[in-house]
């Protein structure tokens, strides 16, 4: 089975492959002339070659954005400018893979822009527009649950819906923006870290910050800690990215009443050592056999990697089915000579499909088809292995919105899970991925990601992610108390009759 719907993890490793080899440095103090041509660089690769560019918005409004752009890198002083004003261009084309991804960046910038002293020292999610601390990494005993009102004066609800505009998401799904905003104890890199220095600098200019916060017992005070730099981050809340290469990234725990928990947060496994399918296999076969009742699976903060639930999904079905029907579609069969300079990517056929893909179409797209000869991007999901007839429950939210958001969406379609949660990201109306190239700016030295394949649906769809069917939103008082909320509702679902 081959799911080929986007994986933005996957760039983590093959994009390194890109960056170790054709990474350019910054040249020595490039003009505002040449940042304009960085942006011209930029608006003829996707105009050329992004799928979802003319999504949300047609020619008439991106000739005025990429106008906008350009006047921003001539008033352009520093690289901070630079890098912020392609993020802001990028997510205007609300794709979830559409950014100057942190990963990819070259050493340079990285030291330049992701390595100072202005981090938070302490973890946080997005209740709404509420800033509630998850965990303390100050040692002042900022406890979980904590409401965070200002940073250095300014309110934090503003300081959120000035980097939302900056944040990568599918359509107009905000909960995924405000998911990509938080802070978490996953991701090496993060948005909130690398977007809110640059856009409010003067926030983090003395190396500390001054806190206004409502502690869960009501009581309000003002405290000043001390910011971080990423690598005491890294210290203290050791990203999955750090983990040994032969590390197991996920646990089945047993619970009460015959279930078992498949917590699986991240499907990030092509560095590592670990053999990821048999390690799923042997536990998907112990269930199928010992007479468990029911399967909760948790994809929470899991925004995707490889296709990891296809081997679950096989084991759901006895016959062959066809859960979700989308067009895979991409802007030209070739990419065009005078951008083959500046890009790379780790799949040479990228750079020209030859005869998968077929058309022009009359909207001027090309339908691309599978190599396996199936041209509607249609998955299959045939029976394989030991067959798992309990129960199926699967935690959700907003971070599921690339391989996990394809899973997910198979699952509703198919009715072979009870969805449990958030909505996820990713959107109904389709997402873009499947293929990358990494476009290398050659005067600011910054790369930007530029998915190459969109997904549409056969039928017009909402603008949003995947509703629940038991929709769970955690509060602050559960954060504070450690009550998970989700992962109760869904023991309930997993126990109760169909």
């Amino acid at each position: 089975m081959s799911f080929l719907l986007s994986r933005r993890s996957l760039l983590r490793g093959a994009g390194a492959l890109g960056v170790a080899a054709l990474a350019r440095p910054i040249a020595a103090a490039p003009s505002p002339r040449d940042f304009r041509a960085d942006a011209a660089l930029l608006a003829h690769a996707y105009r050329s070659l992004h799928p979802g560019l003319l999504r949300y918005a047609g020619p008439a409004a991106w000739k005025v954005r990429f106008a906008a752009l350009d006047r921003a890198l001539e008033r352009a002083q520093t690289l901070d400018q630079v890098y912020l004003a392609f993020a802001r261009i990028t997510a205007a084309v609300r794709c979830g893979h559409s950014y100057p991804n942190f990963y990819n960046q070259s050493d340079t910038i990285r030291t330049a822009l992701f390595e100072r002293r202005d981090k938070l020292p302490f973890l946080f999610r997005w209740i709404g527009e509420r800033m509630i601390v998850t965990r303390d990494l100050s040692g002042t005993a900022l406890a979980p649950g904590t409401e965070i009102h200002t940073i250095e004066g300014t309110d934090a609800r503003l300081l959120l819906r000035g980097l939302m505009p900056l944040a990568r998401a599918d359509g107009h799904n905000d909960a995924k923006r405000r998911q990509i905003l938080a802070l978490n104890a996953v991701d090496r890199f993060q948005a909130f870290d690398i977007y809110l220095p640059m856009q409010r600098p003067e926030l983090v200019a003395r190396g500390s910050v001054r806190l206004l916060a409502t502690q869960p017992n009501g009581l309000s005070r003002h405290l000043e800690l001390p910011l971080m730099t990423l690598a005491e981050r890294r210290a203290a809340v050791p990203p999955i990215d750090d983990k040994p290469k032969d590390a197991i990234l996920w646990s089945l725990e047993r619970k009460p009443g015959g279930i078992a928990c498949l917590t699986m947060p991240s499907w990030s496994v092509y560095n590592g050592s670990w053999d990821w399918r048999a390690w799923l296999e042997t536990q998907l076969d112990t269930i199928a056999s010992d007479g468990t009742r029911a399967l909760i699976i948790d994809l929470r903060g899991n925004e995707g990697g490889l296709d990891c639930g296809n081997p679950i999904l096989a084991r759901l079905v006895d016959r062959a089915i066809v859960p979700v029907r989308t067009a895979r579609r991409v802007r030209a069969r070739r990419v065009p000579d005078d951008l083959r300079p500046h890009v790379d990517t780790w799949d040479r056929s990228f750079y020209d499909w030859g005869d998968r893909a077929s058309g022009p179409r009359p909207d001027g797209y090309y339908d691309l088809t599978e190599r396996d000869g199936d041209a509607n991007g249609a998955m299959t999901i045939r029976p394989e292995g030991k067959r798992f007839r309990g129960k199926v429950v699967v935690v959700i939210d907003a971070s599921n919105s690339s391989a996990t958001f394809g899973f997910v969406q198979c699952l509703k379609t198919s009715g072979l899970a009870t969805l449990v949660g958030a909505p996820t990201g990713g959107n109904r109306r389709g997402i873009n991925g499947g293929a990358f190239l990494f476009v290398r700016l050659p005067a600011s030295g910054i790369e930007i990601d530029l998915p190459l394949i969109g997904y549409f649906p056969p039928s017009a769809q909402p603008d949003a992610g995947i509703v629940p069917d038991l929709h769970v939103e955690d509060s602050p008082d559960d954060i504070a108390s450690g009550f998970d909320r989700a992962m109760a509702v869904a023991s309930r679902a997993a126990l109760s009759e169909p």
